[in-house]
């Protein structure tokens, strides 16, 4: 319980300063939701943002709560770089989308990301692609 509100207050940190509005809305509006792994590799690299996991949430051979963490924001203490293939590996694991936003309403480059669960038809596609 305390690892799930650990992980919303970090997405509410995240995403009050990287969608450039404390309410956040506007991220949602012009998102686009990824599950290709070149497709958000480089997204995040473009932002220069590294593939890690929340510390303490795994165990033995499991990374735990993935995330990525974007230079200049609140991670350093809470996150630990991981490689991309541990992170793809959880987030195919865990049936996961990232929902993003390209540029914030004021035309800058936009951080806001989101972790969320694939739906049943999109888990469906994306097997129907690697098979």
């Amino acid at each position: 319980m305390q690892q799930k509100q650990e992980e919303n207050n970090l997405m509410k940190t995240r995403t009050s300063k990287s969608a450039g509005s404390s309410s956040g809305h506007a991220a949602h509006a012009s998102g686009r939701q990824l599950t290709d792994h070149e497709e958000i590799r480089s997204w995040a690299e473009e932002r220069r943002a590294t593939p890690s996991c929340v510390k303490k949430t795994g165990g033995k051979g499991d990374v735990g709560m993935i995330r990525l963490d974007f230079p200049g924001y609140s991670g350093e203490e809470s996150l630990q770089e991981i490689s991309w293939e541990q992170w793809f590996e959880k987030f195919d694991e865990n049936s996961l989308a990232l929902i993003v936003q390209d540029t914030t309403s004021e035309g800058q480059k936009s951080n806001f990301n989101k972790l969320v669960k694939r739906t049943a038809e999109e888990q469906k596609l994306r097997t129907r692609k690697a098979g």
